[in-house]
């Protein structure tokens, strides 16, 4: 297998329900259209934490801006953890030999450590590529706790991920 595609995958960050694209979101998305070329998978990750409302991965694609082979929407996603497990088939697929995450630079390290982790078993490399916003003071100590809490996401994931394999 040729391993000569790039993946970017953009995570969500939430609008809380009100149908725009966070500020932080759209920052991110804006980034990633900076970034991506004509040969790029780019993936757009992120959840609809208020039911009946539209996803980030959805209004993320209707402002997408930048170049890409593809271009896939993942609604699923809810944390981090589930961004980089669901985007392990679309690695697979676009037989990537990188993938890029755009998030925020308060997020980077955790999503790198998240990512590389899920990834581990594919030949392709992880890095981030932030976008350059702070986001400020709150955002950076909310990182604190998802720290603590990552451990058992990575093993709840990867187990749901194994077991659905199985399953099929």
């Amino acid at each position: 297998m040729s391993h000569s595609g790039r993946v970017i995958v953009v995570l969500g960050y939430t609008d809380l329900g009100q149908g725009v694209l966070h500020p932080i979101c759209a920052e991110r998305l804006a980034h990633a259209a900076t970034i991506a070329s004509d040969e790029d998978v780019v993936v757009l990750s992120g959840w609809a934490r208020v039911p009946g409302t539209r996803s980030e991965a959805e209004m993320m694609a209707e402002g997408w801006t930048g170049r890409s082979r593809m271009l896939v929407v993942d609604p699923d996603a809810r944390t981090t953890s589930g961004n980089a497990v669901n985007s392990v088939d679309d690695v697979a697929t676009a037989e990537a030999s990188e993938v890029v995450i755009v998030t925020s630079r308060w997020h980077a390290p955790r999503a790198l450590v998240t990512f590389r982790w899920h990834l581990r078993h594919m030949d392709a490399s992880v890095r981030a590529d932030p976008s350059s916003g702070s986001g400020g003071l709150r955002v950076w100590l909310r990182e604190i706790p998802c720290w603590a809490v990552l451990p058992v996401q990575l093993a709840v994931d990867w187990a749901r991920k194994t077991t659905a394999v199985r399953k099929l």
